[in-house]
């Protein structure tokens, strides 16, 4: 897209669509105006809009009606949030609905040549999305919002050439479900594929793990093993939690993605094997190998094809279309008929932040499923943390405890989530995406317990 952009500004005082209009016009932009959600409507059934700067309060119909149009009905055109009613929840709630920026009044000219110049940069990318190849969801990923179809598109990319991937996200974004559409997809599906938890196995035994070893090589070594490298030859090997290797098993997966050879622990004997890897992580893995906790040079090897992953939060309305998945496989699954789902129910279920993402959301329903004894789920059957949330954005206009620090934040969601699931370390860490281990230590050993309630496991 040039620089010149087609703007539509929405706002019901008229000072306001005057600086807006003079300064967007300065920069070279076509731009039209209306003073209601109704007149702009019309301006977007009737020509074709690159960016809308709405205010969020007006008369009739507010601002945050105007966006769910535009990401309904006009997928590539951009939305600029501005309003004198300006919060963090309010802020954090209309990124998730769409809003590419937003923007509090008063403002500088700096502040909104750069919010215009971001959002019509990811305008861009979505045209560019728009107008490539057809892009299908694969088999096991649901969802239809923009960095979704981004990922499908690098999915299909990935299928195609034979090099390493590196996908990264959050825990629980879906990083095994990509891995495995990258090898269903490509020109061998029929050959083998792997998947293994780097932090799931010894450091002592990964290397065995990985690349086999010969008789006698360690004690309790009474029979050589081939390692999965060679069980993955001619397929895909996902390694899960790359990060989590050992400096030996880095040096040796380095070897084997420079020349395709591998030596089993304890053997001199050198064999080359085709296997294709597909890494994952949910670290900073450029801030590791820059600080030297990660080999630089494996790192690079691993990064010709990264696939960076969307946090549920970042995803629009996916997380409704993932609730209602889950939930008719889980009451399928039950033998009972698919609960129905109130709209204040779904209406908390946009507005949380889900940091434990699909694999969150997925327990979540499981839970909510076999519960639901009344056939209907409402708010007062989601987890309290969930229920915290529809009670905080009737509020979101309380000032925020800006002393708080980030540690106590996430401990106070910790327990939160906790006493959600009754005290159920294990599946609290699952909604969260650690493991019992990680989950103590952010607890501290010197907390008291969130809940009387005995722990369940």
């Amino acid at each position: 897209m040039s620089q010149k952009a087609n703007i539509l500004i929405v706002d019901d005082s008229p000072s306001t669509r005057e600086i807006l209009e003079r300064n967007l016009r300065a920069e070279g932009h076509d731009v039209i105006s209306c003073a209601d959600v109704s007149g702009a409507l019309s301006v977007l059934d009737d020509r074709y809009i690159d960016l809308v700067v709405t205010d969020l309060r007006m008369p009739g119909a507010d601002g945050m009606e105007l966006v769910r149009h535009v990401r309904d009905h006009h997928r590539c055109t951009g939305v600029i949030m501005v309003t004198g009613f300006a919060t963090v929840g309010g802020a954090v709630d209309a990124m998730r609905q769409g809003v590419d920026d937003y923007l509090p009044k008063p403002f500088s000219d700096k502040e909104l040549r750069a919010a215009v110049g971001s959002a019509l940069a990811k305008v861009k990318l979505r045209r560019e999305i728009e107008l490539s190849e057809p892009i299908e969801a694969p088999d096991g990923l649901i969802g239809d919002s923009a960095p979704m179809r981004r990922v499908y598109q690098l999915i299909s990319r990935a299928s195609r050439v034979d090099v390493p991937v590196l996908i990264t996200g959050e825990s629980g974004t879906g990083k095994e479900l990509v891995a495995r559409a990258i090898h269903y997809r490509g020109p061998s599906p029929s050959e083998p594929f792997l998947a293994v938890n780097c932090a799931a196995i010894p450091e002592s035994l990964i290397e065995s793990e990985l690349f086999g070893h010969a008789k006698g090589a360690f004690t309790g070594a009474t029979a050589a093993r081939q390692g999965f490298f060679v069980a993955a030859d001619g397929g895909t090997l996902f390694l899960d939690e790359v990060a989590e290797l050992s400096p030996i098993a880095q040096a040796k997966l380095l070897r084997v993605l420079q020349d395709g050879s591998l030596q089993a622990v304890g053997s001199d004997d050198t064999r080359s094997v085709k296997v294709r890897i597909v890494a994952a992580t949910n670290k900073d893995i450029e801030h590791l190998a820059a600080d030297g906790h990660f080999r630089e040079d494996l790192y690079f090897r691993l990064h010709v094809l990264p696939i960076q992953l969307p946090p549920l939060r970042d995803r629009g309305d996916d997380v409704v279309l993932l609730f209602r998945h889950f939930l008719a496989l889980s009451a399928q699954h039950a033998s009972t008929p698919t609960p129905r789902v109130t709209d204040a129910a779904i209406d908390a279920i946009r507005k949380y932040a889900w940091p434990g993402n699909v694999r969150e959301l997925q327990n979540v329903v499981h839970r909510l499923v076999i519960f639901a004894d009344t056939g209907v789920i409402d708010t007062v059957d989601l987890p309290a943390v969930m229920r915290s949330v529809v009670t905080a954005s009737s509020a979101s206009t309380t000032p925020i405890n800006l002393n708080r620090t980030l540690r106590e934040v996430e401990r106070d969601h910790i327990r939160t989530v906790l006493e959600s699931v009754g005290g159920n370390k294990t599946q609290a860490a699952a909604i969260l995406g650690i493991d019992r281990k990680s989950l103590r230590a952010k607890l501290g050993q010197s907390d008291q317990p969130a809940h009387r309630r005995p722990e369940q496991t």
